[in-house]
Formats: structure tokens, C-alpha cells, sequence
């Protein structure tokens, strides 16, 4: 698999990564590690969790998994915190919560250092200073070598990458940003994709077949039993893509997957992983059979024509202030 820079840094990461979203719920310790392998034995490298995954048993099953089935020097291990079960407070910046909590991350994995570690979302109630001052930290004790950030809108991104551009003293400068991207959900194209190209940092998008729903599996209406948005769980994750704009974009993806004899899936994912800016899309297959078909995309590349298209057809409402005024 074809490697990327992370952002202006030295670190390179496959092009395609692997999400841990449903690991120790769903995803059991058997189906895990059949992920892992395949991914590992197709050349990724980039695998994604979260201190709050399953509640910390993604994190401890990807860690088991390390021991002896996957080398851990082979992997580049990102992991979040931030988030926090707290229904008056859902997001933690502090240094105090921060850091123990990455800690905590480093137990259940089993390492000293995770390779990227990422802020899971921005903190209103702690002062930015405070909370990048984590990350700080985390690089300069070795126990993060790369800091990110996650669902950062387009101020807050510039804010915090430009305090660790300037600020007094040893920072560490963001090289990675997590935000949702497909061509269902292109939000991010309004400011936060702009601002991560100005200042070198390194998109991963989340969600890059649109919660599942740009494979076509729910086309006419249909939702499989077998699928995300037949769980109790996952369905109100799914349902906000099924509406009939979702709906006119799906359909035009098959029909280019349809002209290019290959599947919705490889056309979605082939198009989100070659936008400007994007690092690896972070994927997060059921089953390995699931993993192969979206692995199968390494050799596709859209024709610009079909990509035309598609930007065409799944293009999102931007008037000022984000396009120049003066033509508005």
C-alpha cells in the first residue's frame, strides 16, 4: 500500500487506515484480529482508536492483539481523548484529564508511546493554551512521538495550529486533524480543509463511505439486517444520510461504479482518499471480507471526468464568507 506523509512531518502512514469505532462491542476479539492481519499483511500501517471505544476495550483488545499477532513496531498506533461520559459535560481539555487519560490509553495498548495522539474535540470551558499544553507534554515525555487534533472546526484549528507555530518555547506543531469527509458529509471543505493545506496539516477523514451508506447497501429503501443501521446502536449514526439529497448522490456513484465495472465502495473511497489535503481515509470495516473489498481500491483512480461528476453532483451550499465576496 502506497505510504503518505502525515502532514509537513517526517512520519509516513498507508494511504488507507483502519478504524476501531466497534472493536470490544461488536466486533469481537476473533473478528479483530482478522482485520489486523489483513490490513497488516496489505501494507497498513495506520490503525485509529480512542480511549472511549467500546469504553476503553478497543484500545485493550487492539492491545492484546499487538502481543503476538501483529508486530508493534509494524503499526502506527492514533488514539484520542477528550471525550468524557458526562452528560453536562461531554468534552475534558484539562492537562489533568488529558493526561491521565492518555495513561490510561498506554496501559490498555500495552506500549510506552502511541504514534499519534489526538485532542478527540474542542473544549470550550478550558482555556486552548492549557489544553495544547498537553500535548506538549505528552511528545516531549516520548509517550506521544505526533500530536493531532479531532473535530476542530475551522477557527479553532487555525487557533491552535498557529499557538504552536508561535508561542514562546518548545511546541510541538499539529501535524494531523481527524474530521468526517465523504462525499456525503464535504463540511469540511468550508474552512477546516483550507486552513489544515495552509498550515501543513495532514486530513484524515472518518467516515469516508458516508456511515456505510455510499456501499449502496441502502439503496431503494433497503437497510440489510446485518448492517449498521439495523442496530440498535449504530442506526441513529446512519439514519441522517438516508434522505433523498444522500439518496441522489448514492445513485450517481453507482452509475460511475457501474461505467468503471468496479463497486460503489471503490468509487466513494477512491474519491475521498485523492482530494487535496487527505492523508489516508480511516475506514472501519466489519469483517476482513468487508476490509479486502475496500483494500481492493490501492489500484483505482478516478478519471477526472468521473470525479467532475461527482464533486458536481455532491457539491455542498458555500456562499459568503467563504467564497470571495465580490463575486457574490
Amino acid at each position: 500500500m502506497e505510504q503518505r506523509h502525515l502532514g509537513r512531518t517526517g512520519l509516513r502512514v498507508s494511504r488507507i487506515g483502519l478504524g476501531t469505532l466497534t472493536w470490544g462491542r461488536s466486533t469481537d476479539e476473533h473478528d479483530a484480529a482478522d482485520l489486523l492481519k489483513t490490513f497488516w499483511e496489505a501494507g497498513g500501517t495506520l490503525v485509529d482508536t480512542a480511549d472511549v471505544y467500546g469504553d476503553g476495550e478497543s484500545e485493550y483488545l487492539l492491545g492484546r492483539l499487538m502481543e503476538g499477532l501483529v508486530p508493534r513496531r509494524d503499526l502506527v498506533i492514533s488514539t484520542k481523548a477528550g471525550s468524557v461520559p458526562d452528560p453536562d459535560r461531554r468534552f475534558d481539555g484539562s492537562r489533568a484529564h488529558l493526561l491521565s487519560a492518555l495513561d490510561a490509553s498506554l496501559a490498555r495498548l500495552g506500549t510506552d508511546h502511541v504514534d499519534v495522539w489526538h485532542l478527540h474535540a474542542f473544549d470550550p470551558h478550558t482555556p486552548l493554551e492549557e489544553t495544547l499544553h498537553a500535548l506538549d507534554v505528552a511528545v516531549s515525555s516520548g509517550r506521544a512521538r505526533y500530536a493531532g487534533i479531532s473535530n476542530f472546526c475551522g477557527w479553532q484549528l487555525a487557533k491552535a495550529a498557529t499557538w504552536q507555530l508561535a508561542a514562546p518555547g518548545v511546541r510541538n506543531r499539529v501535524a494531523s486533524t481527524q474530521m468526517e469527509y465523504s462525499l456525503l458529509q464535504r463540511g469540511v471543505e468550508r474552512e477546516v480543509l483550507p486552513a489544515a493545506l495552509d498550515l501543513g496539516i495532514g486530513l484524515l477523514p472518518s467516515s469516508p463511505l458516508g456511515r456505510g451508506v455510499l456501499t449502496g447497501k441502502y439503496r431503494k429503501d433497503a437497510t440489510p439486517t446485518d448492517s449498521r443501521g439495523a442496530s440498535d446502536h449504530l442506526a441513529p449514526f446512519v439514519e441522517p444520510y438516508l434522505d433523498d439529497t444522500a439518496g441522489h448522490i448514492v445513485d450517481a456513484v453507482a452509475t460511475a461504479a457501474d461505467g468503471l465495472a468496479v463497486t460503489p465502495l471503490q468509487v466513494a473511497l477512491a474519491w475521498v482518499r485523492d482530494r487535496p489535503g487527505v492523508v489516508a481515509p480511516v475506514i472501519g470495516p466489519r469483517n476482513a471480507q468487508q476490509l479486502t473489498a475496500a483494500l481492493s481500491v490501492e489500484s483505482l483512480s478516478l478519471p477526472d471526468e468521473i470525479c467532475r461528476a461527482l464533486d458536481d453532483v455532491s457539491a455542498p451550499v458555500h456562499r459568503y464568507p467563504d467564497h470571495d465576496w465580490s463575486t457574490l
